[in-house]
């Protein structure tokens, strides 16, 4: 059964997620990256986290005279921002998509939190981009078009599975146990 998730967040719902839901999520999300994490940290954030979903994705950008069309948005191995996520969980981001999973304090973050890091699947810009209804506003354009925060609408976003969730399971600690 597929879960339908209406952005901002709210705890409540977050913490009823478990590793292994399939999620979909509408509303508003935000793509960020490593240098976005950072000057969060260091600056301060130019965008509402309480209750917001962080995209680790690189998005593939047409400008035309500033009127922004994404073409493809997939996501980003995760594990860069493990010196980042922590701290920007603690600021009330209650999902994180990403691939490939993050580290401990990601994970005891996320169950302090009540939030999840939800798997996105690797080569599937074009179908994640058929999600975004548009592209709100762009922040941080000066760290470059991968690295700047897209603040998107999108519809239906996913499929997304629930890979670490705050009870502290974790998909990937659970797939390398049953590794023969």
């Amino acid at each position: 059964m597929a879960i339908n998730l209406q952005t901002p967040l709210n705890r409540e719902e977050t913490q009823k997620l478990r590793i292994k839901d399939s999620v979909y999520i509408s509303g508003t999300i935000f793509t960020a990256r490593d240098s976005a994490h950072k000057r969060i940290i260091e600056k301060g954030s130019p965008i509402p986290l309480e209750g917001a979903v962080i995209f680790h994705a690189g998005p593939i950008i047409k400008n035309q005279d500033d009127n922004y069309e994404m073409i493809a948005v997939g996501p980003t191995t995760s594990t860069r921002m493990n010196p980042y996520q922590a701290e920007i969980l603690d600021q009330g981001v209650l999902a994180v998509i990403g691939k490939g999973g993050m580290d401990q304090k990601t994970s005891d973050a996320l169950g302090r939190n009540g939030a999840v890091f939800l798997a996105a699947v690797g080569g599937c810009a074009a179908l994640y981009v058929s999600s975004v209804v548009k592209v709100k506003n762009v922040h941080w354009l000066d760290l470059g078009v991968p690295e700047a925060i897209w603040e998107l609408e999108v519809e239906n976003f996913g499929p997304l599975i629930v890979a670490m969730d705050s009870t502290g399971a974790n998909i990937y600690e659970e797939a390398r146990k049953n590794k023969p």
